[in-house]
């Protein structure tokens, strides 16, 4: 008999409660020990206190094939790329600086060691690019594609280091850079991915829409607008990269500070090249830019006293505001009727 057919044991399906609702119940009943274990899971990163000047941080993410990527339509390289830029985005939403990382991947007998240089190429490129240094890892085979596990350790002030939690009442919702646009190049990538396969002989086509593709296959991280942060003299009161949806990530700040937050329609930034694209492909690009996820830019909330510093910088934008727990998440459309926020950004587990 199988472990799992014992009848002490139930069988609920995770789909039921998707990816944070497992890990929150997997760690719901465990507490770090150890002094230097400042915060552990729940976060963009677990944050370390070695009692030095600073705290360090450490992050993990892993990409599995066929549920990250679609290796038909992502290049070997940008995955690369784009695996260790999503790590070090954790490390920003946490008001960090990422230092080293180490990789380790899992592959099948169809990957040559070609195939394994290109990824790599990709991995040393984003390394150059946000001077992190690669300092170990592991390999082994796999049965079922291509696997990769980036871990990511990056350092903090302490007393700049921002958690989820911290917003403030009346505090300023911000969002850097545009929303929207990732989502619709993974739309593309399908579609063309879907009449290649109706038609081999067809050409992708993909002319004009360098933006949304860009946005898709090559992430990058904000690490520049954490230095600008730094200069305007701004530490947040809570953080987080937008990785799964605006929706998914204002309900995070949202349960960790025990605030409500209300943002608008019309406060949105979307490029105008993202709004014209998702109305030719007849999608809502206020939908895009609220649920479609892996724009990685930073969501954070600040005190009033700093819009001053803020708002003329084309790279901020102010979305909404803070309000008490009471009040509930609110999306405020542009004729002004209030809807609750609920999240449908992407959870790999959930159905």
């Amino acid at each position: 008999m199988s472990i799992f057919e014992d009848n002490k044991l139930q069988n609920t399906d995770v789909s039921e409660l998707g990816e944070f609702g497992l890990i929150d119940h997997i760690t719901k009943s465990y507490k770090c020990k150890n002094k230097g274990s400042l915060k552990g899971v729940g976060d963009d990163a677990a944050v370390l206190d070695f009692s030095g000047d600073k705290l360090q941080l450490l992050s993990t993410d892993m990409l599995v094939e066929n549920i990250h990527f679609d290796l038909s339509y992502t290049p070997l390289k940008h995955l690369g790329y784009k695996a260790v830029a999503v790590n070090v985005s954790d490390i920003c939403a946490m008001n960090g600086k990422a230092t080293q990382i180490t990789v380790s991947i899992a592959f099948s007998n169809r990957f040559p060691i070609e195939a394994i240089e290109e990824l790599y190429s990709g991995i040393y490129l984003a390394c150059e690019k946000y001077n992190v240094d690669l300092v170990g890892g592991d390999t082994t085979s796999s049965t079922s594609g291509l696997i990769i596990s980036i871990s990511v350790v990056g350092e903090v002030e302490k007393e700049k280091v921002c958690y989820r939690k911290g917003a403030n009442i009346h505090d300023l919702v911000v969002c850097t850079g545009d929303l929207g646009a990732a989502y619709l190049g993974l739309q593309i990538l399908k579609r063309e991915k879907e009449i290649f396969l109706e038609n081999p002989g067809v050409q992708p086509d993909l002319q004009g829409n360098d933006y949304a593709l860009e946005r898709q296959l090559k992430a990058e991280a904000c690490t520049k607008l954490i230095d600008v942060l730094d200069e305007l003299k701004i530490v947040p009161t809570s953080m987080i990269d937008v990785s799964d949806g605006l929706t998914s990530e204002v309900l995070h700040l949202s349960k960790q500070s025990e605030v409500g937050i209300t943002i608008y329609e019309d406060k949105l930034p979307i490029d105008h090249t993202t709004m014209n694209l998702a109305k030719e492909m007849k999608l809502n690009p206020v939908f895009c830019a609220l649920n479609g996820g892996e724009d990685y830019e930073l969501l954070f909330t600040i005190s009033q006293e700093h819009y001053e510093k803020i708002k003329k910088d084309i790279d901020f934008t102010v979305i909404g505001y803070v309000t008490d727990k009471s009040e509930g998440n609110n999306f405020v459309t542009k004729d002004n009727t209030s809807h609750p926020i609920t999240a449908q950004g992407w959870d790999p587990i959930k159905k």
